[in-house]
């Protein structure tokens, strides 16, 4: 039986294998351009310029801008070379600037050459913005007012030119240099006076991004401002385009997409999970797990340095799976709060010393709970003066740990790497080795070894 979506709708990719030409149109005319995108994307590309093909040239383009970047190659491919230019044409400049961006030069040069001189004007000069700063995504296409103008000339300029901007809600305003002076809102216009002068309305403490600023950061601070679109300047605060929220959802969407992967252990990938075949899922994490394995030989090390001291009383020998998973539990949950509060802006590196000393309390908090659990199992299978070295044990694990997990990502981001890279399996591993080295010194001391 066909494989149905959520709202009992057969898949697209059941639908084509039906080959019912008529079908698949219906299917399509069915279903929104960000349903029919998630489908396309699912599908091998050599399926999916089929449907892709059947759409109507309407939602064509709708659908081509819903895709990621990799599966929007994969659709120009299939296509012939007049309606790859077509489409690239009808393009946003911000969307088709991305989209080149991640392909081959020479492909990159040829699609270039295909466009209009008004639209490869526009697209070389995103396309000269280092990459993933915030003006290679955003839209230059903007309506820009004067200050001097009054509500009714300002209403006649958004009427005139709003229909080639991708947005006409946030309106930037500039003074004589085109300097940016503020922003205005649309629905302040629409409800103000004709002759009201516009700069009574201009919001002049707006936040703006300089085009070369990070991508994620401009996108993270709309977020925090609560922002339809920003605006982004150049090096002499003069106006050269917008940032739009979708845009910003889609920024904020990539990092963390990118943060779990790294986070987990493994690299991003760029394609949809269903898509992506076994091998690929496999190559982006053996490299990270050949890196962890290498990593644990120092759990390896320390055993062997310690096997004196497991010889003597081998009833420490059970503790050690409950420690070492103790420890690398209470690192994992520092280390992944603290890089999402990194990620939303909460924290900064130098807020480090307080950082620490916040989880530094809260890992002995955890700790003290753990050992009264631990001391109470171990009271009933070992004796006391074990029970009571494994108590003390988790209570510096939890702490120390809770202090590497916090500590590491800060440390990270101020030596520039990203600090998911550092995140919960490399603490974790970290963590189990030196938690050992606490366990067996804290033994040494209780038991007189």
């Amino acid at each position: 039986m066909p494989e149905s979506d959520e709202n009992g709708s057969p898949r697209l990719d059941d639908v084509v294998d039906g080959g019912d030409l008529t079908a698949i149109r219906l299917w399509l005319a069915e279903h929104q351009p960000y349903e029919i995108a998630d489908e396309l994307a699912r599908m091998h590309s050599t399926r999916a310029i089929l449907p892709f093909r059947l759409l109507d040239k309407d939602r064509e383009l709708e659908v081509f801008e819903e895709l990621d970047p990799p599966h929007q190659q994969e659709i120009l491919a299939g296509l012939r070379d007049t309606a790859m230019h077509e489409l690239l044409e009808e393009m946003e400049p911000d969307d088709r600037a991305r989209l080149l961006g991640e392909v081959p030069a020479k492909v990159a040069a040829s699609a270039l050459a295909g466009l209009s001189p008004q639209e490869r004007k526009k697209t070389a000069a995103l396309l000269g913005y280092p990459e993933n700063s915030v003006g290679r995504h955003m839209s230059p296409e903007a309506v820009i007012l004067h200050r001097d103008l009054a509500v009714g000339r300002a209403l006649e300029v958004v009427r005139a030119k709003g229909g080639d901007a991708e947005t006409i809600y946030t309106l930037p305003v500039v003074d004589d240099g085109r300097r940016l002076a503020g922003t205005v809102e649309l629905a302040a216009l629409v409800m103000a006076e004709p002759d009201t002068p516009i700069k009574d309305l201009v919001d002049v403490l707006v936040p703006r991004a300089r085009a070369t600023d990070p991508a994620e950061n401009a996108a993270r601070l709309m977020q925090e401002a609560n922002l339809m679109a920003l605006p982004v300047v150049d090096s002499e605060e003069r106006v050269v385009g917008l940032l739009t929220f979708d845009d910003a959802l889609e920024l904020i969407e990539a990092a963390d997409t990118e943060d779990i992967a790294r986070q987990s252990g493994a690299s991003p990938i760029s394609e949809h999970y269903v898509a992506a075949g076994v091998l690929r899922l496999a190559r982006v994490r053996v490299v990270w797990l050949l890196l962890l394995i290498i990593a644990s030989t120092l759990t390896v090390s320390v055993l062997q340095g310690f096997e004196a001291t497991l010889e003597q009383v081998t009833a420490l020998a059970l503790f050690i799976p409950m420690l070492t998973g103790t420890g690398g539990n209470v690192g994992s949950q520092s280390a992944t709060a603290v890089v999402r509060a990194l990620a939303v802006g909460e924290v900064r590196v130098r807020d480090l010393p307080r950082v620490a000393w916040k989880e530094c309390r809260v890992g002995l908090s955890l700790g003290a709970v753990m050992a009264l659990i631990a001391l109470t199992i171990g009271l009933v299978v070992v004796p006391t003066p074990v029970a009571l070295a494994v108590a003390l044990s988790i209570v510096v694990i939890c702490t120390w740990a809770a202090i590497i997990g916090s500590s590491m990502p800060l440390l990270a981001r101020r030596v520039g790497v990203d600090p998911a890279v550092v995140s919960a399996p490399l603490v974790t591993t970290l963590v189990d080795a030196t938690g050992l080295v606490i366990y067996f010194t804290v033994a040494r001391m209780l038991l007189g070894l």
